[in-house]
Order: C-alpha cells, then sequence, then structure tokens
C-alpha cells in the first residue's frame, strides 16, 4: 500500500522533470524505495540498481546511470541531452566534467541546474549530470565547466 503511493508520487515527480511517461519508463512495477528516517523516499532501487535519488533539498531527481539509459531509450534526440566532441568522449564516459568548448549541440530547454545525459555525435550515452550554464550559454561560451558529470558509463 504504502509503495503503491511512492510509485505514484516517484512517476508524477519524474513526468514533471523529465516529461511525460517518463515516470513510467525510470519507474516500473517492480521498484523498491530506500527511505530515510522520516520515511520519506530518498533512492528508487529496481533488481539491485540505483535509478535515481530524490534530493531532500530540491525535491528533484538525480540519475544513476541505470536511470539515463532508461530515458536516452525513451526520450526522441535531442530532448535533455548536451552532445559533446567525440574527441571528448572517453574523458568524459569515465567521469570528468564538460567544458562549454565542447559542446556541439544542446536541447535548448535545459537551464541551468538542469539533470542532463551526456552523448557524442552518435548519439551514445557517455553519462549524467547536472547543467552548470543554459543551453544558449554552452553554446555561446568557449571557457568554463558546461556540465558537472555524476556519473560516466565507464566509472
Amino acid at each position: 500500500m504504502v509503495d503503491d503511493i511512492n510509485l505514484r508520487s516517484v512517476r508524477v515527480i519524474a513526468d514533471y522533470q523529465f516529461g511525460n511517461g517518463a515516470g513510467r519508463v525510470l519507474f516500473p512495477d517492480t521498484c523498491t524505495f530506500i527511505l530515510s528516517t522520516t520515511g520519506r523516499v530518498r533512492q528508487v532501487v529496481d533488481d539491485g540498481r540505483r535509478i535515481a535519488t530524490l534530493k531532500a533539498d530540491s525535491g528533484w531527481f538525480t540519475l544513476s546511470i541505470e536511470g539515463a539509459k532508461r530515458l536516452h531509450a525513451f526520450l526522441a534526440y535531442p530532448k535533455m541531452r548536451v552532445v559533446v566532441m567525440d574527441e571528448v568522449s572517453e574523458f568524459i564516459a569515465s567521469g570528468k566534467s564538460v567544458f562549454a568548448k565542447h559542446v556541439v549541440e544542446v536541447d535548448e530547454d535545459i537551464r541551468a541546474n538542469d539533470e542532463v545525459i551526456v552523448v557524442n555525435t552518435k548519439d551514445e550515452l557517455l553519462a549524467t549530470g547536472r547543467a552548470i550554464l543554459s543551453a544558449f550559454e554552452m553554446l555561446e561560451m568557449e571557457r568554463g565547466v558546461a556540465v558537472k558529470v555524476r556519473q560516466g558509463v565507464k566509472k
């Protein structure tokens, strides 16, 4: 009963944060929850792998690589994506931050502090992280960090 309520609430948050339908894709019925000491959802796990963490301060999800894979397959290109040069793919996949000078394309709806998926020009998933700059700033600026990578696919 409580898990049903938790599942519905995390799906609603995911639909709002990532777009309609994302909640069901990210969080299937088999999900389990790691709760805080106050009984609030902190992490969502499926088949022993963390999918996402619900941040207490903002109420938004941060994605694990597993969650990023699910959203990457679900969302049409270029939704939620920051596209980087192929030359830096290995660095990003190993967990290094994305610099603005390496960004070649970006979803124009991305704002600073949004959760994003980092891909190369072939749309291969490299990492997940938090946008430091808006989409416009990522393309215009030649210096500075564009995305603070949380987890790379090889990390």
